[in-house]
């Protein structure tokens, strides 16, 4: 069974970073992607990033191109966020998801519905 659990959220102030981390504590017999949502305020759950098995292929959001950074280590069943210049506008949940689809696209193109498994979510909080 499936259970991912993230960690690392809180208060940073703008211009500052964070990484998050979701550990996968189920067992898996099958390849799959890995990736990271957030959902704002009244806002709709929204795509950041995806990395395949292997983590050679990434796929990110115009929003947080360049900023954030997705990588992940299968001996650790972990899969890792890494947020620079944070922005005000960043403040959400963030959500760890699993795909079985291994294409990292899939994500991306359908958003919440490729996504069979989630974490709880941990809030991250950017101050002006």
């Amino acid at each position: 069974q499936v259970q991912l659990v993230e960690s690392g959220g809180g208060l940073v102030q703008a211009g500052g970073s964070l990484r998050l981390s979701c550990a996968n504590s189920g067992r898996t017999f099958r390849t799959y992607s890995m990736g990271w949502f957030r959902q704002g305020p009244g806002k709709e759950r929204e795509f950041l990033c995806a990395a395949s098995w292997s983590g050679a292929n990434t796929e990110y959001a115009d929003s947080v191109k360049g900023r954030f950074t997705i990588s992940r280590e299968n001996a650790k069943n972990t899969v890792y966020l890494q947020m620079n210049a944070l922005k005000p506008e960043d403040t959400a949940v963030y959500f760890c998801a699993l795909a079985w689809d291994n294409a990292v696209q899939s994500m991306r193109v359908r958003g919440a519905s490729a996504v069979n498994y989630w974490g709880k979510g941990t809030l991250v909080t950017v101050s002006s």
